[in-house]
């Protein structure tokens, strides 16, 4: 999860702390070089702001799918920053290679999208005290509602088949919201894949990795190496509810990836494992979805 372990991390990788400048600078240039690479043949996508009506409010969200045709759904949960043009740029990705995807705010209870200026780093003092209010207004079960919500709104979607799976991906906070997505709606949910997510298996009792037995998806978890050194028991908490479960799993440290290292307005976005992860989902949701 982002905190200040994060905060040491992308200082000893970048050699020393960057001023707010400069990490906007390297933000603003990673996003350009990273959004996004671009599948051969990838389909036109046509993309809109949503609202998501829910048990709770209103949810802003972006909707972005193929010009044509219908497709699989799929929900993506952000990271502690939140739904924000890096976000949508992925969520156009994943819609070139053929998907209708539904990127959410899930801290629309409070504040819309985006709650934070593009190029903003968790680094910063004024990022943190804006957007840790927000990530401690979340709660399992306002996930689950948002996630029956969601998986609802793409159901009455034109763009999107029903008769196949919804997929849903998850990035740092948003790895434990995959699992539970999965679990609140098991019809619905083919396969899930967390980056680097944090609180995955822990002995809370309302540990993510406890709803396993809940669900009917396959799944991809990819580790960040600083991650799985924190806290190398994770993964084999997962493995074994899975396993137990006698559901796919794919699970694995991905070697010299920092926490964060998908997202590619993130100071340690690493594009190589970065493109690595990215093929290991579309090959997930080629499989799993139907």
């Amino acid at each position: 999860m982002c905190d200040e372990h994060t905060e040491r991390d992308i200082d000893a990788a970048l050699g020393s702390p960057l001023t707010r400048r400069g990490f906007a600078t390297v933000t603003a240039v990673a996003a350009v070089a990273a959004i996004m690479p671009r599948a051969r043949g990838a389909s036109a996508v046509t993309g809109q702001d949503v609202t998501v009506k829910t048990p709770d409010g209103e949810a802003d969200c972006y909707f972005t799918h193929p010009a044509t045709g219908r497709h699989a759904g799929v929900i993506v949960w952000p990271d502690i920053l939140g739904l924000r043009p890096a976000l949508r740029a992925m969520g156009d990705r994943l819609a070139g290679s053929g998907y209708a995807v539904l990127v959410a705010n899930p801290y629309y209870r409070k504040a819309r999208a985006p709650v934070v200026p593009e190029g903003a780093s968790f680094r910063d003092a004024a990022t943190r005290e804006a957007v840790m209010p927000l990530y401690q207004s979340l709660s399992p079960e306002g996930n689950v509602t948002d996630a029956k919500a969601f998986v609802e709104f793409l159901d009455a979607q034109p763009a999107v088949d029903t008769a196949r799976k919804i997929g849903t991906t998850g990035y740092c906070m948003g790895g434990p919201m995959t699992m539970r997505t999965a679990a609140a709606a098991p019809d619905r949910i083919g396969a899930g894949a967390s980056f680097h997510g944090g609180g995955l298996a822990t002995d809370d009792d309302d540990s993510p990795h406890l709803l396993v037995p809940d669900m009917r998806a396959s799944f991809l978890f990819a580790i960040a190496e600083n991650d799985d050194e924190r806290d190398p028991d994770a993964k084999v908490k997962l493995r074994e509810a899975f396993d137990a479960a006698n559901l796919n799993a794919e699970i694995e440290v991905y070697a010299g990836a920092l926490h964060g290292w998908c997202l590619p307005d993130s100071a340690v976005y690493h594009e190589e494992q970065a493109e690595r992860a990215w093929a290991r989902l579309l090959a997930l949701f080629e499989t799993a979805l139907g």
